[in-house]
């Protein structure tokens, strides 16, 4: 009698615990669908939504290879619509997964893909080609096939190049709090270099620099879309391969080392995944703000856990989504006029990153 009273107990026992399991893991799948309907839904606003409103069937039948009701559609969604959309897509990706590694590796909220000098570098190599005068910048231009193409080329240079030097300082160092204070110092030094060219440029060549880092999801053509999206999907896919040595991370790194992690290597790996989706980003798009610092954080909200194979997905349909709205909000539905998409993600990111301020007991003691 007593037992067959304990084995059932046992049982409610199992029951229950499976019970609050499932419904442990129930909240992050739904969070997890209900983001990538916000994704798909925002792609499609976003090619819908310009100066000119295409319809949602006129888009249905562009995709599936129909006919549009009118054939400027066709053109506009093919040569214009599409490339910015998935352009948005992909970088909203990159950049949230790119915060998310930073903010992990770093073990501080408010990290974001630039935090290395990256942009730095990227911006450095654009005032080189943009700002420079003489033979030296028209040449480079000329060696690579033309003005906006050099942007580009000197964009990820500057970017592979400051990557370098953290990569060969991080040699050295073993705190990762060294390693991200050299990173910014490292910024710093590059941004004031570029600084002194903006102070003697020409002012032509300055307003070509200066719209260049405002940002822009337009610039992207169908003929880049190959190469930028395979570099950030590389990005993406290598930040992927470190999900379980995150999780570890979480607890620190003397708990993480405890468990066979290789610190060192995981986080180098994350520097060469973030600076691969950060160079590719600022190279075709300018410096994208505000994104890669907030998009983790809202995953983080939607998901409620931690555990970075909900985090990892989460963070890219998040991505996805606020990027295409930033991209929407910044095409002034109805005019002519677009918005520089660093003024709309500033208007996203900025409330998250004070929300985080306030909330972060750390942070709001003065400590890092």
């Amino acid at each position: 009698m007593v037992s067959a009273r304990a084995e059932q107990v046992a049982a409610e026992g199992l029951t229950s615990s499976a019970t609050t399991v499932g419904r442990r893991l129930a909240r992050p799948l739904i969070a997890l669908a209900v983001l990538a309907g916000l994704a798909l839904l925002g792609l499609a606003l976003a090619a819908m939504i310009g100066s000119v409103s295409i319809s949602l069937s006129d888009l249905l039948q562009y995709l599936t290879g129909g006919h549009t009701s009118d054939p400027t559609n066709t053109v506009l969604l093919r040569e214009i619509r599409i490339p910015r959309v998935i352009t948005a897509a992909v970088v909203g990706a990159g950049l949230g997964v790119a915060g998310l590694l930073m903010q992990t590796v770093f073990a501080n909220p408010l990290a974001d893909p630039y935090i290395l000098g990256v942009s730095s570098g990227a911006s450095l190599g654009v005032a080189l080609v943009t700002l420079g005068t003489g033979t030296v910048s028209t040449g480079f231009v000329a060696l690579v096939g033309g003005a906006r193409v050099g942007v580009m080329v000197a964009a990820s240079l500057g970017a592979a190049a400051v990557l370098m030097l953290i990569l060969l300082l991080g040699r050295w160092v073993r705190s990762v709090i060294t390693l991200l204070i050299t990173g910014v110092m490292v910024s710093s030094a590059v941004g004031a270099f570029t600084s002194l060219m903006l102070a003697f440029a020409d002012p032509t060549r300055l307003q070509r620099y200066v719209m260049w880092g405002l940002g822009s999801y337009s610039g992207v053509t169908r003929s880049d879309l190959p190469i930028m999206v395979s570099v950030i999907m590389a990005g993406i896919v290598l930040a992927g391969l470190l999900v379980r040595a995150l999780n570890a991370m979480l607890l620190g790194e003397h708990y993480a080392r405890s468990m066979g992690v290789g610190v060192r290597t995981v986080r180098v790996t994350a520097m060469i995944a973030t600076a691969v989706i950060a160079g590719a980003v600022t190279a075709y798009c300018g410096p994208i703000a505000f994104l890669g610092i907030a998009v983790p954080h809202l995953a983080r909200l939607v998901v409620g856990s931690s555990d970075h194979r909900l985090l990892m997905p989460a963070a890219v349909f998040t991505g996805v989504a606020v990027s295409c709205l930033c991209s929407v909000i910044a095409q002034l539905p109805g005019e002519d006029a677009v918005l520089p998409i660093n003024v709309t993600t500033a208007l996203v990111g900025a409330p998250v990153v004070v929300a985080v301020l306030l909330r972060s007991r750390r942070l709001s003691a003065g400590a890092v």
